[in-house]
């Protein structure tokens, strides 16, 4: 899947609209016909601008999960090689060049692969998809509108996700610690 949305996805979206409108009325419904309704109203150039702007620019809109959990941290990377593996025992093998974590890529795996388990893995990235959409209603950008159904479809959170979502919108993911040194020099050049 594609990051910026590209002549692919555009041709594709009368395709989904129709998947769109044979979901059960409801929220995720509602949001996604939200959703298209707005990319069908703008130009593919604004559309693709706005999306960078969106989450190429703005900290707190990203859609790559295991940044809500571990940062940009080396722990991250154990994180997404055990998503790698995860698919692989979902009977998938990743085939784009996006990272594993990234939330387009998760939903792929979630409708096309195993259903269970990819509704597992989001809830288990609850806190962070919850601060996404929080994100991005603020920004008032369309893209909400996916995020909302997505979290439609999810159980309610639970009083864990809640203290994780409060955490992480108080401090941000966790930052690397590792071979920092709080003052490496001292005044006047000694140590």
């Amino acid at each position: 899947m594609p990051a910026v949305p590209d002549e692919r996805v555009l041709a594709a979206l009368p395709l989904v609209r129709a998947a769109v409108e044979a979901l059960p009325p409801g929220t995720p419904r509602d949001r996604l016909t939200t959703f298209l309704d707005a990319a069908a109203a703008t130009a593919p150039t604004a559309l693709a601008e706005h999306y960078v702007a969106v989450f190429d620019r703005r900290r707190r809109c990203c859609l790559y999960l295991t940044w809500w959990s571990d940062g940009e941290t080396r722990r991250r990377g154990g994180a997404l090689a055990a998503l790698k593996e995860r698919y692989r025992c979902g009977g998938v093998e990743l085939e784009s060049n996006e990272l594993p974590d990234f939330l387009p890529t998760v939903l792929e795996y979630a409708a096309t692969a195993d259903l269970t388990d990819g509704l597992a893995l989001l809830q288990e990235h609850r806190a962070g998809v919850e601060l996404l959409r929080l994100a991005l209603r603020d920004a008032a950008t369309p893209y909400a509108a996916p995020v909302e159904a997505v979290c439609a479809l999810l159980p309610g959170p639970s009083p864990a996700d809640v203290a994780a979502a409060k955490a992480l919108a108080r401090s941000g993911p966790p930052r690397e610690q590792v071979g920092l040194e709080l003052a490496p020099f001292a005044p006047g050049g000694t140590r």
